[in-house]
């Protein structure tokens, strides 16, 4: 119906450009909008009031002029001018009556649109380094990005979703020692575990693997590791000096280890890898949370990728040597500093492969879409530098920051640390509140907002839990057709769309407005990246239903009126039906009983 309106308030500007009253060069292009509340129509438009200083008009005068010349149409009952200048339209009666056609003719394909036209877009999320399984923070920006992605899809974008593993680098040389200290532990020769380790029981689980299948082999004299290393700092402690003895320890531990264990720390870094993001793999998958590609940072440099990246911004003049090191003008590109890619042993940098990965990412899609922790906000500049040093279009990459999940049980905020092994899993969230409600309850907040999820909530079975009222509201009509086959109460489809015109009552025409609505919101949410869009609107519909459901004067299933009942019957249907593809969008069962 949008761009029916659209094109009817453009003629009318055509009209008002050729009759000199409007300057030809102005955009006829219109912005029509959902009127605010019902008393105000269906649809409305502000273009009296954005043209109204070219027309030299007043802004009322001006939509005077504008729905003066607009033409009939079968669609609109009425049109009238609000306020300062604002044209509302009201649709027909038989206009909103075919959206229930209309839903029920497409079926799961309601909602979707071919806007994106076939753009290649990544989107990548999640890509939490495998030292740890995932806790609650991970949990939402895996929500984020899965529903992004679906409604991305259903916007006529392709999509390709991309989980970039963190398997190089200091990060998992730390993680592989961590195995190696509780494989000696469980060998019968402990040594002192650092500070800066990696501590959760899933440490023992893997050295418990690596035990298993190396026996004694990878044992060492704890004398002969120790004697090599320096003072370890402090645990716990933010002093400078004893953050600093820390992080020397651990590199001094890994280049022990590396040099005594030879092959021996692969295997460590191996089993660490596989189990880590094997066990990420299957928590993302029963969180209904898929992926097309598994990117390994390992494979750019083994490949080449690396090398090629920063050769070209070597050719472009944007690397120079300082200190030793290798540095990129980032600073060039709005960044706050330049950066390092190559250290002074030699050694590439995290920041080096990020490169690398952006220049892939370009080279394969159209557009590439990054989900990241709001901790991560210096990258926005960073990334874009990159794309700029490269020879890219920077706006090509859309960096999304998804603010922090706070998790509370009761009164009690609960930490997380993947260091320390006192966090919550996604799992064990996932086992306490279930997969429906840790999918709606991480997005029903816009992403750039703080969120604090609230168990309790999601637990209960009440009007005041957004998804179970959601999904209580399609099982419900569900119930629906059971009680009127119980009843002997007939519903015929081809009835009850020859007898839509029998839906008069404002809470029926309400139903419709709100479906009517869906392809723009999801379109809406896909422009705006933004899935609690289609998170408030189910909540919206759902209240709406629920409203008409509970009409007691006035009941769907009418006993003495077939024709009636088969209408109303068939609008619950076209609810339903919205319902279970809105859910499907963010990835919630729709059940048909609770």
């Amino acid at each position: 119906m949008k761009p029916h309106l659209q094109e009817l308030v453009a003629q009318a500007l055509l009209d008002l450009k050729r009759q000199g009253i409007l300057p030809k060069e102005v955009s006829t292009e219109v912005m029509i909008e959902r009127a605010r509340s019902a008393e105000h129509g269906d649809y409305a438009t502000n273009i009296a009031m954005i043209l109204a200083n070219q027309a030299r008009m007043a802004p009322r005068k001006l939509a005077e002029s504008i729905v003066e010349r607009l033409l009939a149409s079968k669609h609109v009952d009425s049109v009238d001018i609000a306020g300062p200048g604002f044209i509302n339209f009201r649709l027909t009666p038989a206009s909103l009556q075919s959206v229930v056609s209309h839903v029920l003719k497409h079926k799961e394909n309601y909602g979707k649109s071919g806007e994106g036209q076939g753009q290649r877009v990544t989107v990548e999320f999640v890509s939490a380094n495998p030292t740890g399984p995932l806790h609650v923070g991970h949990g939402r920006g895996a929500a984020y990005g899965a529903s992004l992605s679906a409604i991305l899809d259903a916007s006529g974008f392709d999509v390709y979703r991309e989980y970039y593993v963190n398997d190089h680098g200091r990060q998992m040389d730390i993680l592989a020692a961590s195995v190696w200290l509780r494989y000696m532990e469980l060998a019968g020769s402990p040594l002192t575990f650092p500070a800066n380790g990696y501590q959760g029981d899933y440490i023992y689980d893997i050295a418990r693997t690596v035990r298993k299948s190396q026996g004694d082999d990878l044992k060492l004299a704890p004398g002969d590791v120790t004697a090599l290393l320096p003072e370890d700092g402090e645990p716990g402690s933010t002093d400078a000096g004893e953050k600093g003895k820390r992080e020397k320890y651990i590199d001094a531990l890994i280049a022990v280890l590396k040099e005594k264990l030879g092959d021996g720390f692969q295997i460590c870094f191996n089993a660490a890898l596989e189990s880590i993001v094997g066990d990420i793999r299957d928590d993302l998958s029963e969180f209904r949370v898929h992926y097309d590609n598994w990117f390994s940072e390992r494979s750019l440099a083994d490949g080449g990728q690396v090398d090629r990246a920063l050769e070209r911004l070597r050719e472009s003049g944007y690397l120079y040597d300082e200190d030793g090191a290798l540095w990129f003008k980032a600073s060039d590109f709005g960044d706050e500093k330049d950066r390092v890619v190559i250290r002074e042993n030699g050694q590439k940098t995290y920041f080096a492969s990020d490169i690398a990965y952006v220049l892939s990412k370009l080279e394969r899609f159209d557009r590439a879409i990054y989900v990241l922790g709001a901790d991560h906000h210096g990258y926005i500049a960073r990334l874009k530098a990159a794309a700029q040093g490269l020879g890219e279009d920077p706006d090509r990459l859309e960096i999304m920051l998804v603010q922090f999940a706070h998790l509370y049980r009761g009164e009690e905020k609960l930490q997380m640390s993947t260091r320390s092994g006192e966090f919550v899993t996604l799992r064990e969230l996932r086992e306490e509140v279930g997969n429906d409600a840790a999918r709606y309850f991480y997005i029903m907040r816009s992403h750039d907002q703080h969120l604090d999820f609230d168990l309790e909530l999601a637990k209960s079975q009440s009007a005041d839990n957004p998804v179970y009222y959601i999904q209580y509201a399609h099982a419900r009509i569900a119930r629906l057709f059971d009680r009127a086959e119980e009843k002997g109460l007939s519903f015929n489809a081809a009835i009850g769309e020859s007898s839509l015109d029998r839906l008069s009552l404002d809470a029926e025409f309400n139903l419709m407005r709100e479906m009517a609505q869906f392809p723009d919101t999801v379109a809406t949410a896909a422009r705006n990246r933004g899935p609690h869009m289609v998170a408030h609107y189910l909540r919206d519909l759902a209240r709406l239903f629920q409203s008409y459901y509970d009409q007691r004067e006035n009941p769907i299933l009418v006993a003495d009126d077939e024709e009636l009942r088969c209408a109303r019957l068939l609008l619950v249907s076209a609810v339903q039906r919205v319902l279970a593809n809105g859910l499907e969008l963010l990835g919630i069962d729709a059940p048909e009983s609770m």
